[in-house]
């Protein structure tokens, strides 16, 4: 049972939810992934839905990221046409909006899905058909938009920012430019031309900083303009915890938690993700709600539905049941991440009020 006062599990669900960071390739259905990778005769570790989202999870529960990346290979190989990079966006607006999420910008590498000859264009455009599509039919006001990155172990980063503006001039489901993939040796300065594009074309941009060398990348991130930090988990550790693990600002915060703070630079957090790379020890020790209370602009995200097993509202009890959240706060993490959303103010300010009015 969740501690008195805190969001309990249905008010979870009821809550009208924001996430800002959820990748394509990480929230198929299992079912999905068995019936598509039958069509295309890819084999995988198993054809039953339960034995497959278990494996999924084992694999992404290792505290080690570049095996969670590895369980990647099977998503990715059943994303490789337009008809089904589209069901797969489809199926991700409908699931989310099932769970009672309002807004959604869905994240996902188009150099990722061209194994079998489509053109990065082509990519795009199945996803946010799939989009569009999954938004019609939900039966819901749900609006679900699209990041696309660009993977920092490769040299294609300039040419996926390039593909951002192109494809923003005629589809507004297009909003930001990120940088994914494994961090660890891979800096945002390897990919300083193509921020250095991306800024100068006015993209919005978020950049992953969730692996050591903790602060230093989170900082580059900074440097190179990012408007959010994609995780930012790990500028704990430029923040002194009290021992009862609140934060004194006054006398608790580095130069960098101190700028993130002033300067309410978003970070969009994965509580269960974090705890599965190993970048904190449990959903206990995660620093989100201590830092919301200490008023970061901090949001509550899934990252990877499939490899995590989780959803929205799981995320939002299983830190409520450990944090004592409680329904107004978990409003304001949805009007964090609603206020730092890369959707037009006016969108922002109609999606706020649906916010603060849900329970």
């Amino acid at each position: 049972m969740a501690p008195s006062g805190s969001l309990s599990s249905a008010e979870a669900v009821a809550l009208p939810k924001v996430l800002l960071h959820d990748h394509l390739d990480g929230g198929l259905r299992p079912s999905t992934v068995i019936e598509l990778a039958d069509e295309i005769g890819w084999t995988l570790p198993s054809t039953d839905v339960d034995e497959l989202q278990a494996w999924f999870t084992s694999g992404a529960d290792t505290d080690d990221l570049m095996q969670y990346l590895a369980t990647f290979e099977h998503t990715c190989a059943v994303m490789q046409r337009a008809d089904h990079l589209e069901r797969v966006a489809a199926e991700a607006v409908a699931d989310l909006a099932a769970d009672g999420c309002v807004y959604a910008e869905i994240r996902f590498a188009p150099e990722q899905h061209q194994a079998q000859g489509l053109a990065l264009d082509e990519v795009v455009e199945a996803v946010t058909a799939g989009l569009r599509r999954g938004e019609s039919e939900s039966g819901s006001s749900i609006v679900v938009n699209t990041i696309l990155c660009a993977m920092r172990t490769d040299v294609r980063s300039l040419e996926i920012a390039q593909l951002v503006d192109r494809m923003r001039a005629w589809d507004d489901k297009v909003v930001a430019f990120d940088l994914a993939g494994a961090e660890t040796g891979f800096p945002p300065s390897l990919h300083a031309e193509a921020l250095a594009f991306a800024r100068r074309t006015q993209q919005n941009i978020t950049i992953h900083a969730s692996e050591p060398p903790d602060l230093e990348l989170i900082s580059e991130a900074l440097e190179y303009g990012a408007h959010r930090i994609g995780h930012g988990v790990r500028l704990q550790a430029d923040i002194e915890f009290s021992p009862d693990g609140s934060i004194d600002t006054a006398t608790g915060l580095g130069p960098l938690a101190r700028y993130v703070l002033d300067h309410q630079v978003h970070l969009e957090m994965a509580p269960t993700c974090h705890v599965h790379v190993g970048a904190v020890e449990s959903i206990a020790a995660h620093p989100l709600v201590a830092m919301l209370r200490a008023g970061f602009s901090v949001g509550i995200n899934t990252d990877n539905r499939l490899m995590s097993g989780v959803m929205p509202s799981s995320e939002f009890a299983v830190v409520a049941a450990e944090h004592d959240l409680t329904a107004a706060e978990a409003r304001q993490l949805n009007i964090n991440a609603i206020d730092a959303a890369f959707c037009p103010i006016e969108q922002r300010r109609t999606i706020a009020g649906l916010c603060l009015a849900g329970t």
